[in-house]
């Protein structure tokens, strides 16, 4: 069952933890804030965690996966104040473990590539020059979509719609996320390192670029309050401020698109 956020508000002020004034109670303080998101959301996130912790002395407790494990958790009815998913996501809206009406998109990413630092930078601007580049490639590394990672899983749908899935097979080499395949790009274990933007940080590699949206679509990445949330208003608070103007600044740093 879902339950509107302003019923809960109501419920939490019933309780003295919410006050009329919009402060959290020092009882509600002491909750530790749970949030889970993909590995996508990982470097935006730890900074405006740190940031959010900072500006209002509470305290977030952060778990990041993949992005089809992030739903399966969510929907399952795992326990986290603020679940940060990929769409589509019938499956969790469906669960009743998220107030529906808490929808907030924060942010997009797209699949860029990535080459280990001074090799040179491949065409990537058209469609046919992506094939070409993956074609001509020794090898290419990406996070691997048989555990759920979605820049994998979108990369896998790139390879098909290029027609090349099966010529690229042998040379591809899957990674334990976006990390593993910079960092096997950085050491040049892989010609070239396939993963979001947003987790291209190997300081190994240099970014090539996004590529196009024609064959890769950027992910969007959306916040939502749980049903299970312990303390909503709190929740609704970090909520707020993963998609601020200050957050923003954030994502655009990180090679993101701001969802507001």
């Amino acid at each position: 069952m879902k339950y509107p956020l302003t019923s809960a508000i109501a419920a939490l002020a019933l309780c003295g933890l919410y006050s009329a004034s919009g402060q959290i109670s020092a009882s509600a303080q002491s909750n530790e804030i749970t949030l889970i998101a993909p590995g996508g959301f990982r470097a935006a996130g730890e900074q405006l965690i740190a940031a959010f912790e900072q500006k209002t002395g509470r305290k977030v407790k952060a778990t990041f996966g993949s992005g089809l494990g992030t739903k399966k958790q969510v929907a399952s009815g795992e326990a986290f104040d603020v679940p940060v998913v990929q769409p589509p996501y019938p499956e969790v809206l469906a669960s009743g473990n998220v107030v529906a009406g808490s929808e907030t998109p924060l942010a997009s990413v797209a699949v860029g590539v990535a080459v280990r630092k001074g090799a040179p930078k491949p065409d990537i601007s058209t469609p046919d020059a992506v094939k070409r580049m993956l074609l001509a490639a020794k090898s290419v590394s990406y996070p691997d979509p048989a555990g759920g990672a979605a820049a994998g899983v979108s990369f896998d749908q790139t390879l098909k719609k290029l027609g090349i899935a099966q010529q690229l097979e042998p040379k591809l080499k899957r990674a334990k996320g976006g990390a593993g395949a910079m960092e096997m790009a950085a050491k040049g274990e892989a010609e070239i390192g396939i993963t979001f933007l947003s987790e291209m940080e190997d300081p190994g590699i240099d970014i090539v670029g996004a590529l196009p949206r024609e064959i890769s679509t950027p992910t969007t990445l959306v916040g939502f309050i749980s049903t299970h949330a312990k303390d909503p208003a709190a929740a609704k608070m970090l909520l707020d401020y993963l998609s601020s103007p200050e957050a923003a600044a954030v994502y655009k740093k990180l090679r993101m698109n701001p969802g507001r």
